[in-house]
């Protein structure tokens, strides 16, 4: 693939989308080389999905400890202890591990590794520091970044980000936002013992999921020790003490130890001069493509959380493989978005896939609606406050099942067995006939017989 530029294929951001298209345009042949100003694996490996996760694991830990007693085991309350630097310390340990293995993937699959900040100065042409890099095809692959309202005293609050590197734990915290990533860290915060209040503007957080988990899980939360007030924002924040004076819409103050913004995300393209080589940025600020991933530039094309497509690290590894197939391979394929599973970890854990019931009565005809809500057989020992919610979408002339949707302990690891079955096409008979995994909260699935709603 030989031509007169430095590299057949430059991808700007080693993310999880930039890393896969990389290694498998190298696999293919190509001359690859990623340029990366920060970490390698992106936000979902570094202040993403991946420490989230555990953080979660690590909140719901004092949980799993009390709930033992119900099952014979005792740890005295006053030999508890909860250490949150040993909790960063390991996760940064692991965060470590998997940026090296990201390293060696792509230096095994013969994939040049540039640090530093990249910027166009044309459209097969790219600086980084004094040194410029060409090539047949660049992809910008950067990603978001955390967005802060621009309010007085901004400067006080944190980000996502941050959160993964706090020195130590608060007594009190707000978390700011009603979106995925403001809901689980709210349950994170509380699980690890902080007095924790959610903000959100609205009547109800988490839009866009389907309304009846958005209730349940507003009806769940607050058993966990988030506090939840829906209709109020942010006006002001400034520091007060050791602490932080929160000044909100309602004419209110709160008093708090740390203030956490989770008030949406934006497409990192800073500094590219994108828009001055004629690529289109659309009204949310990302990076405009058809559905071949082609910028309005012939040699810039561009993936991932950057173009406003779901930000979900899945939906970037399976848009790298079909764009690394149109420009290096047989240039069959294209992106499919439906049907794509998400989960929420918060506590407990929500877990969906399709459409929701709002959606499906726009699009759809008749409808079946099942629903049911039950204690968890683990909480009949443990005598803990807590119930889950399994709703299943179908449509009543087809009886092809439209959504599914779940809050309660492992709803992801449920839900994803269920999206398979979905996207092969799965009616209400075929659940109705497949025998469930007893003693399990799944197999709730599979025996929902009656439709509370049509």
């Amino acid at each position: 693939m030989s031509d007169n530029h430095d590299y057949d294929l430059i991808v700007i951001g080693a993310g999880s989308g930039g890393v896969r298209l990389a290694r498998m345009s190298a696999q293919r042949g190509a001359r690859v080389a990623v340029i990366e100003s920060r970490y390698l694996g992106g936000t979902c490996v570094n202040v993403g999905c991946v420490p989230k996760k555990l953080f979660v694991y690590g909140s719901h830990m004092g949980e799993d400890i009390e709930d033992a007693a119900g099952y014979g085991w005792s740890v005295p309350a006053d030999q508890m202890r909860f250490d949150w630097p040993t909790l960063v310390a390991n996760k940064n340990t692991e965060i470590e591990r998997l940026n090296g293995i990201y390293r060696r993937l792509l230096e095994n699959a013969g994939v040049t590794i540039i640090e530093g900040t990249a910027s166009f100065t044309d459209s097969n042409t790219l600086a980084v520091g004094d040194a410029s890099y060409t090539a047949k095809h660049i992809t910008v692959a950067t990603g978001s970044w955390p967005v802060t309202p621009d309010v007085p005293g901004k400067e006080c609050i944190l980000s996502s980000n941050e959160m993964f590197y706090l020195p130590q734990l608060p007594r009190q915290a707000v978390v700011w936002g009603g979106g995925y990533i403001a809901v689980e860290f709210a349950g994170i915060l509380a699980g690890l013992g902080v007095e924790t209040t959610l903000l959100y503007r609205g009547d109800m957080f988490l839009r866009g999921f389907d309304d009846d988990i958005r209730r349940f899980t507003a009806s769940e939360l607050p058993k966990k020790g988030v506090k939840l007030r829906f209709g109020v924002t942010i006006e002001a924040v400034r520091s007060e003490g050791a602490g932080y004076a929160v000044q909100l819409s309602d004419g209110t103050e709160m008093a708090t130890g740390l203030v956490m913004a989770a008030t949406g995300r934006r497409a990192l393209v800073d500094g590219l001069g994108l828009e001055e080589l004629g690529v289109q940025l659309n009204a949310g600020g990302h990076v405009v493509v058809d559905q071949h991933f082609q910028t309005a530039v012939p040699s810039i094309t561009a993936l991932g959380d950057v173009i406003g497509t779901p930000q979900l690290t899945p939906v970037a590894l399976a848009q790298a493989m079909v764009l690394s197939r149109r420009l290096f391979g047989d240039g069959e394929g294209v992106m499919d978005y439906t049907c794509i599973a998400t989960a929420v970890f918060c506590q407990p854990n929500i877990g969906t896939v399709g459409l929701t019931e709002a959606e499906a009565r726009e699009s759809h005809g008749k409808l079946r609606i099942y629903r049911s809500e039950f204690k968890p057989m683990k909480h009949t020992l443990s005598g803990r406050d807590e119930r889950s919610l399994m709703k299943l979408i179908v449509e009543d002339s087809t009886d092809r099942v439209l959504g599914a949707h779940m809050v309660g302990p492992d709803a992801g690891e449920i839900v994803q067995g269920l999206a398979v079955a979905m996207k092969a096409g799965a009616t209400k008979a075929h659940f109705d006939s497949t025998l469930g995994i007893h003693p399990t909260s799944a197999e709730e699935f599979v025996t929902m017989r009656e439709p509370v709603a049509e």
